[in-house]
């Protein structure tokens, strides 16, 4: 009997199967430099927002790493995804 060549399991999931993975309420927070932000945001979603460009702000992002909230700090990120019975954890 010839063993099943092993396929590494990261390249056999799409975003979409690995967002639905375990729970699809399961959001993560990471720190994110407020360059990175104002690189990605346009301007008009920014307007009369001060950012200095390394200040250190908290993403929330959904599994398949759509970003879907931005905050001043770690602890507002996570009561925010609570508040919108999400489940968060954190990315060092």
């Amino acid at each position: 009997m010839t063993p099943e060549p092993k396929i590494p399991l990261i390249q056999a999931l799409t975003p979409e199967a690995f967002a639905a993975l375990g729970a699809p309420n399961v959001v993560y927070v990471r720190p994110v430099r407020a360059a990175e932000i104002l690189a990605s945001t346009p301007t008009g979603r920014i307007e009369g927002i001060e950012l200095q460009p390394d200040q250190v702000l908290y993403a929330v992002h959904r599994a398949d790493g759509e970003r879907l909230a931005v905050l001043g700090d770690r602890d507002s990120a996570m009561a925010a995804a609570v508040a919108h019975e999400l489940a968060p954890v954190s990315v060092h």
